[in-house]
């Protein structure tokens, strides 16, 4: 009897982990929502373009980052094995389509576009070039890196050049415009370049997107299991290329991105054209009281919402004429900040208050203009915003 006793106590135990366990599973089984505003009437699709798998030099099978794509909040994504750079070919046999015909079901399942590339991986110049929307991949598998590059453009692959500045091919870490990427620009077989790669950002690379009218890309490159590569718990994500499409199909991320209407996401910050960046930011804001009353040197705090994941970090651009506000403030993601402001006011000798100006009374229309430092508009240039708020000013009794 002591021994049945013991037998279901241990039954019990393990039975009592095995829930538990599932209950975990559970839990983390859970998809994270991207928290980033639809814009300008298309949806902001949350894409990575430069992933790798045991097809290449990657550590996981293709379904994982299927199902890796969906649990981080991801919309759309390109499986980029390397064609040169095989190095698991001992182990497993080498089809260079293979890798999106195992992931396709699973990525159709969870709504996820997947979308079919490979990476062209040669010495610099030209580099490594991912080229994505391929119908076949088997043939860019060529001596010349010329004849692989004309084979995807052919297909109307999108190509782009990945990690300009990586160290493996810049020493120094800083990207270098040769020869080559401008003859393949006059072909129009270089359509985007990544601004970002894994944890890097190049100025430089920026800065050519906005004069050569690149799209820019920020992409992860991953190679390992992503919950090695970014510390979740920590609130790390992958970069990602946020693309501006009419819907969550293939077709309508190619048109967006042959069209230039991406901005990446990186850390917190959101990196891109002013005509994107505007709208994601005045479509996350809500000011929940943009009419005040202000008395004297009384301070009134202005309530603003900020609906999105970013932090928006302020900084104060011009100096308004009739009232004083903070040179610097973040709003939060998914929180209400408050932004107190009081009217511009000065002490006479005898201790009363006298407006600056002659007309401090009666309502005006008041326009706080900053720049938010973590949108960059260019390398090192944060987005002009301004926030409208109506101000009545009183006399203090």
């Amino acid at each position: 009897m002591n021994a049945y006793k013991k037998q279901m106590k241990v039954v019990m135990l393990f039975v009592v982990i095995v829930f538990f366990v599932q209950i975990a599973l559970c839990q983390n089984f859970a998809r994270k929502e991207v928290k980033i505003p639809d814009v300008l009437g298309y949806r902001v699709l949350k894409c990575d373009f430069h992933t790798h798998t045991v097809f290449s030099d990657g550590d996981v099978w293709p379904t994982l980052r299927a199902e890796e794509i969906w649990l981080e909040g991801l919309d759309a994504f390109a499986l980029t094995d390397h064609i040169e750079y095989t190095p698991h070919k001992d182990d497993i046999m080498i089809n260079y389509n293979r890798p999106y015909e195992i992931a396709s079901p699973l990525a159709k399942a969870r709504g996820i576009t997947l979308i079919k590339g490979g990476e062209i991986t040669r010495k610099m110049p030209p580099g490594h070039l991912n080229a994505i929307f391929l119908k076949d991949v088997s043939p860019l598998k060529t001596d010349k890196w010329e004849d692989a590059i004309q084979i995807a453009y052919n297909q109307g692959a999108f190509i782009f050049w990945n990690h300009p500045g990586w160290k493996a091919q810049q020493s120094d870490g800083i990207a270098k415009w040769n020869k080559e990427q401008e003859e393949l620009l006059k072909k129009k077989c270089l359509n985007g370049m990544e601004v970002v790669n894994e944890k890097e950002y190049y100025p430089e690379v920026h800065k050519w997107c906005l004069e050569k009218n690149i799209t820019m890309l920020g992409n992860s490159d991953i190679h390992d299991p992503a919950n090695m590569a970014f510390d979740f718990a920590k609130g790390e994500h992958r970069p990602m290329t946020l693309v501006l499409a009419k819907e969550n199909s293939e077709e309508a991320v190619k048109d967006a991105l042959f069209n230039g209407r991406t901005v990446i996401y990186k850390d917190n910050l959101l990196i891109g054209k002013a005509e994107y960046l505007l709208p994601i930011f005045e479509n996350s804001i809500l000011i929940k009281n943009p009419e005040v009353v202000l008395k004297g040197k009384e301070r009134v705090n202005v309530q603003i919402y900020n609906s999105s994941e970013i932090n928006f970090e302020l900084t104060l651009d011009k100096k308004p004429e009739d009232i004083s506000a903070p040179e610097k403030i973040t709003l939060y993601g998914d929180r209400t900040v408050m932004l107190g402001i009081r009217a511009n006011v000065k002490e006479t000798p005898e201790k009363k208050e006298t407006p600056e100006k002659k007309d401090m009374t009666g309502k005006k229309d008041i326009d706080l203009n900053y720049k938010v430092k973590n949108l960059l508009i260019a390398p090192e240039e944060g987005l002009p915003i301004t926030l409208k708020i109506k101000a009545e000013f009183e006399k203090k009794d």
